[in-house]
């Protein structure tokens, strides 16, 4: 399936955020569409995408039982990769809802919270051209130890696209676009990121931050059935 919006998203994406390098993830793409040729997927599931917390998530079916759901992250990732690639990514799977976490490695990039929220507006566009009855759910940016000092460009980025979801959710009778609050969760008291929450790096969540981001995810997902899970790809 071809998109009919793929020139104006296109377009939207390079006046907004630069020239795109899509043959940076040509690899792990690729790997994608190989598992997916080897392994049919089973429609319906959740699809959970974006960059490397959710590359890294490697207990995802774990974290989620009685839910269906397929692990298709690429570490390094920016938003308008995830736009970019969403058709090889999403398509074959037609799922229930697709789970997105992508914009802090934008604005470590230099990204303004703007071309943040442009890029995800062209990514739930695109999704609702190829995948009318796919809902979407957006795992806020978080704040991680190594990122403190973005904090003030990712609460405006947050602030944008949660405002956007609600707009989106309210278009006709297109499928629900949810912003699942997470960014707070990892803070402790004094309202600074819990450094025992993150692994070494500083940056990525451990064993216990993925049980806080699970529990508060889960509320927000459709159920799926058959209710088993098919893990990472």
């Amino acid at each position: 399936m071809k998109f009919p919006a793929t020139i104006a998203l296109a377009s939207l994406v390079f006046t907004a955020a630069g020239i795109a390098e899509p043959a940076k993830w040509e690899k792990s793409i690729a790997a994608f569409e190989q598992a997916d040729r080897d392994h049919p997927p089973q429609k319906g599931g959740i699809v959970f995408t974006g960059s490397s917390t959710i590359a890294q998530w490697k207990t995802l079916a774990n974290s989620f039982p009685g839910f269906r759901v397929v692990n298709c992250g690429f570490g390094g990732s920016q938003m308008e990769d995830s736009m970019i690639f969403a058709e090889r990514i999403l398509v074959a799977h037609e799922p229930a809802a697709v789970v997105i976490f992508a914009g802090s490695n934008d604005i470590n990039a230099g990204k303004s919270p703007d071309v943040v929220v442009k890029n995800f507006k062209a990514f739930v566009a695109k999704v609702r051209a190829a995948l009318p009855k796919t809902e979407i759910r957006y795992i806020e940016i978080t704040s991680s130890p190594s990122r403190w000092a973005q904090r003030d460009k990712v609460i405006e980025a947050n602030r944008l696209i949660s405002a956007f979801c609600k707009e989106a959710s309210l278009l006709g009778n297109a499928p629900a676009v949810h912003f699942i609050a997470v960014r707070e969760k990892l803070l402790g008291t004094n309202g600074e990121p819990r450094e025992e929450l993150f692994e070494k790096d500083r940056l990525h969540p451990n064993a216990d931050g993925y049980k806080i981001l699970a529990d508060t995810i889960r509320p927000f997902l459709p159920k799926t059935t058959p209710a088993e899970s098919s893990g990472a790809k």
